[in-house]
């Protein structure tokens, strides 16, 4: 159990925080959301004590041990990847080392005999003697293999460096775990253990994560932090996200029946209560939903871009062939001879190498030659598209949002017209005179986006467009591409976007050739289980 009392934080003017009074409780994975600046990450180090509050506290309970996923990859380079692990439990670690350097001494004396003694049954009854077969299985689940066990931290890739500080903050079986983008540079297989892990988990876990798919696994409330403050939701995501989108649209008909409104959130309700998995913790999540009353769903303050692609036209029959294109890089082979036809109703997830994907969309766009082989678009098909590099439409300018959006407007349209599109990608008022130059991350994806609807583009080509994007606008994106009618080329690490996007599947495999799957990214997936291939 971890409790915060009136906790307060200040950056100058800046309110991050102020009257936080909430309790996370056992058997409970809590998401943290808000929007990009709220002070997710902020608030997850006031919970580990590595920041203060100016106001509040933060109340553990008594002999409770608190993990935390470490961010600095950098921290442990001297260490052995086992041993790195095992640190995840300071006191066990510390019990280790001392016992070890009381081992070695050579001249052992009668005082050093009953502190070893005290400190093996303290090891004992902090389970050290299964640490290293913990640490192990911990390692293997997430994809790193016995061999590296005993590597020091520094010889590992950026990636495996990961997965190693991950298992440190699971180890020991902590009871409060504080969880900051745990699925960043995870592979799929690696994800899909944690998901099992953090479903199967008795304590406390508190985890911030852009992945919407993740949140919905694992999460059996949402803390909505918004306004300095935070409020605590039965559910996962979607179930927040729905039922505050529920609640929006209660409170714009206020003619309405409360019966009828009653009625209305009962078949929602069940409807969220019946999609729940059998896993035991899902099943406690539907106990809990199936108690919410009427006023328990609040609509949220959020904003959220509206992202609409219309189409100047229709697209004809011939869309897209690809006829034996091959390309390399640094004498290394994306892809070669690949082939394949794109269909009007097509609407393709790349997957595989990111280097390959972002070669082949860059070629599709005439951006880049390819070594060998041509495609053809079809007369009728025009085409935007979002790199995943997009500083070379920001840099070296001083103008206005406005006038930056002009440029790519098919016609010159008013400056009402142009400031209706930004608004959309929520820039009003004195935003829109802000320099391009000095956008986020977040707001240059924005720009993005609305120079792509502007065009009137019949083919969307997008290269991980929710980078940088905060979970509002992952949503808007998501439910923009789902109601786009033309044709799309995308790629993504967002398991719950491309499962509600793709109908097709293209995966570069390692060898340069393609899979071409005509399904679901979940059906794609249960084929490629059966196969043997995940």
């Amino acid at each position: 159990m971890i409790q915060v009392s009136n906790v307060g934080l200040r950056y100058g003017d800046r309110k991050l925080f102020e009257d936080v009074n909430i309790k996370f409780t056992p058997g409970n994975c809590y998401g943290l959301i808000g929007a990009n600046g709220a002070g997710k990450s902020t608030f997850l180090k006031i919970l580990s004590g590595e920041i203060e509050p100016q106001e509040g506290q933060v109340i553990i309970g008594k002999d409770q041990r608190l993990a935390v996923l470490k961010q600095n990859h950098f921290e442990y380079d001297e260490y052995t990847v086992l041993e790195t692990v095992i640190m995840g439990h300071k006191r066990l670690y510390d019990v280790m080392k001392e016992k070890d350097a009381i081992y070695m001494k050579e001249d052992f004396s009668d005082e050093d005999g009953m502190r070893a003694a005290e400190l093996e049954a303290e090891f004992a009854e902090l389970n050290g003697w299964e640490a290293e077969s913990e640490a192990a299985t911990l390692l293997h689940g997430l994809g790193i293999s016995e061999d590296k066990h005993y590597m020091k931290m520094a010889d590992l890739e950026g990636s495996e460096k990961v997965k190693v500080l991950l298992a440190q903050a699971l180890f020991g079986k902590p009871d409060v775990l504080l969880l900051d983008e745990p699925t960043n540079h995870l592979d799929l297989k690696a994800i899909r253990w944690l998901e099992e892990f953090l479903i199967n988990f008795e304590n406390t876990v508190i985890v911030v994560s852009h992945d919407r798919h993740f949140l919905n696994k694992v999460c059996t409330h949402i803390a909505d932090l918004d306004f300095g403050r935070i409020q605590i939701y039965v559910g996962n995501y979607d179930f927040w996200y729905e039922s505050s989108q529920l609640a929006l649209k209660m409170a714009q008909e206020q003619n309405k029946k409360k019966e009828e409104k009653i009625k209305e959130l009962q078949e929602f309700i069940a409807r969220f209560s019946a999609n729940a998995s059998k896993s035991k913790q899902a099943t406690s999540r539907k106990k809990m939903l199936e108690k919410i009353q009427l006023e328990d769903i609040k609509p949220s303050s959020r904003k959220y871009p509206y992202i609409n692609f219309q189409m100047n036209r229709e697209i004809g029959n011939d869309c897209l062939s690809v006829d034996g294109l091959t390309a390399t890089q640094d004498g290394q082979v994306l892809f070669k001879d690949i082939r394949f036809i794109m269909n009007r109703d097509d609407k393709i997830v790349l997957l595989g190498n990111p280097l390959a994907k972002s070669a082949l969309l860059d070629i599709l766009m005439e951006e880049r030659q390819a070594d060998s082989g041509t495609f053809k678009w079809g007369v009728t098909t025009s085409r935007a598209y979002f790199p995943m590099d997009n500083s070379k439409y920001f840099e070296g300018t001083e103008k206005t949002l406005v006038d930056w959006l002009r440029q790519f407007s098919p016609e010159d349209q008013t400056e009402t017209f142009l400031r209706g599109f930004l608004g959309r990608m929520l820039f009003s008022g004195e935003e829109v005179k802000k320099s391009p130059s000095v956008l986020s991350g977040g707001e240059k994806v924005r720009c993005m986006l609305a120079k792509m609807m502007l065009s009137g583009a019949n083919v969307l080509l997008l290269d991980e467009p929710t980078n940088h994007l905060d979970l509002e606008s992952i949503q808007a994106l998501n439910n923009g591409l789902i109601a786009f009618k033309g044709a799309m080329i995308f790629t993504s690490h967002d398991h719950q976007f491309i499962q509600t996007i793709a109908n097709r599947v293209i995966e570069i495999q390692d060898d340069g050739t393609i899979l071409d799957k005509q399904c679901t990214y979940d059906e794609f997936l249960e084929w490629k289980e059966a196969q043997g291939l995940l």
